[in-house]
């Protein structure tokens, strides 16, 4: 009976583990369009991407400050348009890189010039939207899932909110934009995985129960 009693607490403790996330936050930097030349800001169905430049980590879970930096890159430009939104296809890059000796203790490697936390891509379509538009400027998110490997050697899955902001209609058509921030958060460990697991086990404890009584 203890046996079963044992299954099933951890059957119900494991959901409630999966709804512990690991927290990302970025700050600052610039983003770059591929392709804007002659596209009067729209962009190049099938060849515009977005990259992102210098945009530091400022926070993974309870650890904040100057952390490191988040690069990205997106898939080309599916649909719609850069000025007035779209969505870009699945693919490019997302990585997250942590410096200094917070991330050592983290990794337990020598971090001074950078430890990949996290190595990804775009699980899917990114959603461009323009949020507000004017003169002088555009703002615009870039949200989306992201799939890669934490730094544990673990497959997870997240999702990033990236706000981007371009001054003029100039900038526009040179593909220039400011990152204002964003963040990411993935579920650790997967909810669906251990769901999942957490069915399972529940099911054996009634297999033991099952047997007991019939013993």
């Amino acid at each position: 009976m203890r046996r079963v009693v044992v299954l099933a607490l951890l059957a119900l403790a494991l959901p409630i583990a999966a709804s512990a996330d690991i927290i990302t936050a970025n700050s600052g930097g610039t983003v770059a369009f591929s392709d804007m030349t002659g596209t009067g800001g729209l962009g190049t169905i099938g060849s515009t991407t977005i990259t992102s430049h210098g945009s530091k980590l400022t926070q993974w879970q309870g650890q904040t400050g100057n952390l490191g930096l988040v690069n990205y890159s997106t898939g080309v430009l599916a649909t719609g348009s850069v000025s007035g939104g779209g969505t870009f296809a699945a693919g490019g890059s997302f990585d997250i890189i942590g410096v200094g000796k917070w991330a050592s203790k983290l990794t337990g490697s020598a971090c001074g010039s950078g430890c990949d936390l996290f190595t990804g891509s775009f699980d899917g379509p990114a959603t461009w939207t323009l949020v507000s538009s004017s003169k002088q400027s555009h703002s615009y998110t870039l949200t989306g899932k992201v799939e890669g490997t934490l730094y544990t050697g673990r497959t997870v899955y997240g999702n990033t909110t990236q706000n981007i902001t371009i001054d003029n209609n100039g900038q526009l058509n040179k593909g220039i934009g400011h990152l204002s921030g964003g963040g990411t958060g993935f579920p650790t460990p997967e909810p669906g995985t251990l769901g999942l697991l957490g069915t399972g086990l529940v099911a054996i404890a009634g297999m033991f129960r099952r047997k007991l009584t019939k013993g």
